[in-house]
């Protein structure tokens, strides 16, 4: 088994308190209204968005991927910290173990946030990323972080 480490950093407009409630401790209410990719996000194991629960993403029938789960290791709501690991589903395919994930939502003095994502991909055996896999991965955590910053923009009230 190996593990590759990687970094991705994305500045938004909305504050930390809000970004980190919308996709930590109330994503299962507000991440399937940002995205039409997501149905739905469930506790399967646990109480809330604990250390140690599962969560459950299930995605609409046109995705690629039919659902994953992920276990919460650690979450900090005074400093806006969430570690989580990917678990099951088929995105892990014959590659991957497991993906282990630090989200740390940092406030800015413009009243914003910078959204700090480390990933840590837990390979099987020799397998090897490569810069395509990396890529796609950073582009989809892009596009749920833009269309989460999109969402409470325009619903000023919502994790408020």
């Amino acid at each position: 088994m190996g593990v590759k480490t990687f970094f991705h950093e994305l500045k938004s407009k909305v504050s930390a308190s809000r970004f980190f409630r919308a996709l930590v401790t109330d994503s299962h209410e507000v991440v399937p209204k940002c995205t039409e990719h997501i149905k739905s996000i469930e506790t399967v194991e646990g109480h809330g968005v604990t250390p140690g629960c599962v969560m459950q993403t299930n995605f609409h029938d046109a995705s690629h991927f039919k659902y994953v789960k992920h276990r919460i290791d650690e979450v900090d709501t005074e400093n806006y910290v969430c570690k989580y690991t990917l678990i099951e589903g088929n995105v892990l395919g014959e590659k991957f173990e497991k993906i282990c994930y630090e989200l740390k939502f940092e406030p800015t003095e413009d009243g914003g946030c910078v959204i700090k994502q480390k990933s840590e991909y837990h390979t099987k055996g020799d397998v090897e990323l490569n810069d395509e896999e990396i890529k796609a991965g950073k582009e989809q955590a892009a596009v749920l972080y833009k269309a989460a910053e999109e969402y409470l923009a325009a619903n000023p009230h919502v994790c408020a």
